[in-house]
C-alpha cells in the first residue's frame, strides 16, 4: 500500500515537472535532465520492485534502496555541480567513478526489469569496447580509453548520459506523452472508439476496420505499439473474435494497425522527435514526412482487410453495438479532443517550439473538460480524471527516460571509439556504391536490432551506425533516417521476436506464430515502403509536386495490386493473367521512369473495368 502511494505520488510530480517546464522553459539542460532522470529512476524502482511476490523481496527492497540512493546522488550532484561541470571539464576523481558505476548500473537495472536482458547487454558491450577495444585485432581495435576518460565522458559532460538525447527525453518526448496520456483519459480514448465504430462498423470486415481506426488514432498520440495494443486490443479483439474472425488473424489485425500509430503524424513515436534532432529539421518537417508513407501503411491495411473480409464473409458489427452519430459527436467527448488537437497545431504552425505547443495543448484540454464535464463529474470526479492522465504520463516515462539515456551511454560509446565509422565504411566495402545493396542490409540489421528493442532504442542504434553508409550510397540524409525509422518500427511486427503481436496474442488467447504470419500479410506492403522512400524522394516531400505525384500514384498502385495479389482478388476473372497484370503494375510503379506509375495505374483501372463489365454480363 505504501509503495504503491509513492508511486502514484511521484509519477504526478514528474507528471507536473514535465508540465511546467514545457510551459514555463526547460532548466539548465544538466539540470533539467539530472532532475527528470533521477524523477524516473526513483519511479522505475518503484513500479518494477526487485524480487516482488518472492521468500527474497526484502534482500531486494535494500539492493533497490541503495541503488535508487546512489544513482539520485549522482543526478543531484551534477545538478548542483553543472556549472563547474560545463564550465571547467573536471578530471574523474574516485568519487566521481563510484557515482558514474552507481547511475549507469541502475539505468541498465531498471531496463533490464523493463524491456529486458538484451539492451543492458548492448550497453554493456559497447562500455567494455571503450575500455578494453585497443586489444582486438584489425580495424575494429581502437587507441584505447582509461576508466577515467570514460567517466569524464558519461558523467561529466553533455556527451555522455546527460546528451542529446535524455535532452529531448526530458523535454519533447515527455510533454508529448504527458499530452497523449490527458488526452485519453479526458475522454479522447472512449472518443475514438466511438468515432471508429460509426466509420468501419457496418462495412464489411467491420471489426477489423474499427481496430485499425482506432489504433492509428490511439497510437497517433500515444506513439507506442506495444501500449497501443493492450489499450485497444481488449476492446477490438474479443469483439473480431466474437463475429466469427480467426484468434490469429484479429491479433495480427490489431498489432499492424497499432504499429502504424508510431509513424502517423501529428504526433509519431519517440523516435520522430530524435530523428528532428539528428537531421537537423523542424519536427514538422518530420511529419510533413511521414505522412504519405502513413497513409499508404493504414490504406494499405484497410483494403487488405477488406479483401480478406469479403472472401471469407467475415460479419459486420451488430446495430445494437453501434453508437449513435449524436453520441459520437456530442461536445463532451468531441470539444476536448478537438481543442487539445486544435491548439497543438496552431501553435506549431504559429512557429511555437514543439514542447511549447504540447504545453498549450494540454492547457487547452484541461479548460475544456473542466467545462464540457465539470457538472457531470463534479470537482472530485474531474481533479481524479486529471490525476490519472498525470500518473499515466509518468508511468509512461519511465521506460522512455531509461532507454535514452542508457542509448545515449552507448551512442557516446560509439562516437568515442569511432566504431560507427568503422561499420558503416565495412558495409560500403562490401555493398560498393550500390544503394539498394547497402539498404537491403541496414534494413536486416534493424529489423534484427528491433527484436530486443523498442522502436526508439533500435532506432537511434542503427541511425548512429548506419546511416552514414546510406548517406554515402547516394540516399538523402532524411530519407536514410526515414528508412531507419520504418523498419525499426516494422520490427515489432517481424518474426521471431515480435513484441506487439506477442501482445495482442496473449489478448486474442492464440499461438503467437500464425498471428506473426498474419501480421506480415497483412502489412506486405509497408516492407517496401522504406524502398520507395529511397526510390522516390517525393514519399518524403523532397523534390518538386511532380516527384510527389509519381510517388503518391506509385504507393497507389502497391497498395492496391499487392494485397489484391496476396489475396488472389479476381480482376478478369482469369487467375493467371491477374497475377500477371498485378506483378507488371508492381513492378512499374518500383519503376523510376516518370511515366511507369500512371501506366501501372492504367493497367488496374482498365483490367478491374474489364473485369468487372466481364462478371456483369456473364451474372446476366
Amino acid at each position: 500500500m505504501i509503495r504503491e502511494k509513492l508511486t502514484t505520488g511521484v509519477a504526478v510530480l514528474l507528471g507536473l515537472f514535465v508540465l511546467y517546464t514545457a510551459g514555463a522553459g526547460p532548466f539548465e539542460s544538466l539540470q533539467q535532465r539530472g532532475i527528470f532522470l533521477a524523477l524516473t529512476l526513483i519511479l522505475g524502482f518503484l513500479t518494477y520492485p526487485l524480487g516482488m511476490a518472492t521468500r527474497w523481496r526484502a534482500a531486494g527492497a535494500v539492493i533497490d534502496l541503495l541503488l535508487c540512493t546512489l544513482s539520485v546522488v549522482a543526478c543531484a550532484y551534477v545538478v548542483i555541480n553543472y556549472q563547474r561541470i560545463m564550465g571547467e571539464l573536471p578530471y574523474a576523481t574516485t568519487l566521481d567513478k563510484a557515482l558514474t558505476a552507481a547511475l549507469v548500473i541502475a539505468i541498465l537495472e531498471i531496463g533490464r526489469r523493463a524491456v529486458g536482458l538484451i539492451f543492458p547487454i548492448l550497453v554493456l558491450v559497447g562500455l567494455a569496447y571503450a575500455l578494453f577495444g585497443q586489444h582486438l585485432p584489425g580495424k575494429f581495435a581502437h587507441r584505447g580509453f582509461d576508466a577515467e576518460f570514460v567517466t569524464e565522458t558519461i558523467l561529466l559532460g553533455d556527451l555522455g548520459v546527460w546528451g542529446m538525447l535524455l535532452g529531448v527525453a526530458a523535454t519533447v518526448i515527455a510533454a508529448f506523452v504527458l499530452f497523449g496520456s490527458m488526452l485519453l483519459h479526458t475522454g479522447g480514448g472512449e472518443g475514438f472508439m466511438d468515432l471508429s465504430l460509426r466509420l468501419g462498423g457496418r462495412s464489411p470486415g467491420g471489426a477489423a476496420k474499427v481496430a485499425t481506426i482506432s489504433s492509428g488514432l490511439f497510437g497517433m498520440v500515444s506513439g507506442s505499439a506495444v501500449a497501443n495494443v493492450a489499450t485497444t486490443g481488449n476492446f477490438t479483439i474479443p469483439m473480431m473474435k466474437r463475429l466469427g474472425y480467426p484468434a490469429p488473424f484479429a491479433a495480427a489485425v490489431e498489432a499492424v494497425a497499432s504499429t502504424g500509430g508510431q509513424i502517423a503524424p501529428p504526433i509519431m513515436g519517440a523516435a520522430a522527435f530524435i530523428m528532428a534532432e539528428i537531421v537537423g529539421v523542424s519536427y514538422l518537417t518530420i511529419m510533413k514526412a511521414a505522412v504519405l508513407p502513413a497513409l499508404v501503411f493504414y490504406l494499405s491495411a484497410f483494403i487488405t482487410i477488406h479483401l480478406v473480409a469479403v472472401r471469407r464473409g467475415f460479419r459486420l458489427v451488430p446495430d445494437d453495438e453501434m453508437p449513435s452519430w449524436a453520441a459520437v459527436l456530442h461536445p463532451r467527448k468531441l470539444l476536448p479532443v478537438v481543442s487539445a488537437v486544435g491548439a497543438l497545431m496552431t501553435a506549431i504552425f504559429a512557429g511555437r517550439s514543439v514542447t511549447t505547443s504540447a504545453f498549450w495543448g494540454i492547457v487547452a484540454l484541461i479548460v475544456v473538460f473542466v467545462v464540457t464535464n465539470g457538472m457531470r463529474l463534479g470537482f472530485r470526479g474531474v481533479v481524479e480524471k486529471l490525476l490519472e492522465g498525470l500518473q499515466d504520463a509518468g508511468r509512461g516515462l519511465v521506460i522512455i527516460g531509461v532507454l535514452l539515456a542508457g542509448a545515449q551511454i552507448l551512442v557516446s560509446m560509439i562516437n568515442l571509439t569511432g566504431v560507427g565509422v568503422t561499420l558503416s565504411s565495412a558495409i560500403v566495402s562490401v555493398a560498393g556504391d550500390n544503394l539498394v545493396m547497402v539498404s537491403a542490409i541496414v534494413a536486416i540489421v534493424c529489423l534484427i536490432m528491433g527484436m530486443g528493442l523498442p522502436t526508439t532504442a533500435a532506432y537511434v542504434l542503427v541511425a548512429a551506425t548506419l546511416v552514414p553508409a546510406m548517406v554515402q550510397g547516394g540516399a538523402s540524409t532524411l530519407g536514410a533516417h526515414m528508412f531507419v525509422f520504418y523498419f525499426a518500427t516494422l520490427s515489432v511486427i517481424t518474426p521471431p521476436v515480435c513484441v506487439a503481436v506477442f501482445v495482442a496474442s496473449g489478448i486474442a488467447q492464440t499461438n503467437w506464430l500464425p498471428a506473426a504470419i498474419q501480421a506480415v500479410r497483412l502489412a506486405a506492403v509497408i516492407y517496401a515502403v522504406p524502398f520507395m522512400i529511397l526510390i522516390y524522394p517525393g514519399m518524403v516531400g523532397q523534390g518538386s509536386w511532380l516527384d510527389f505525384i509519381d510517388a503518391a500514384l506509385s504507393s497507389a498502385v502497391l497498395v492496391c495490386a499487392v494485397p489484391a495479389l496476396l489475396s488472389s482478388f479476381p480482376m478478369t476473372g482469369q487467375r493467371l493473367l491477374d497475377s500477371a497484370l498485378y506483378l507488371i503494375a508492381i513492378a512499374l510503379a518500383l519503376w523510376t521512369f516518370s511515366v511507369a506509375p500512371f501506366i501501372a495505374a492504367a493497367i488496374l483501372v482498365v483490367g478491374y473495368l474489364g473485369g468487372r463489365r466481364a462478371r456483369t454480363r456473364a451474372a446476366i
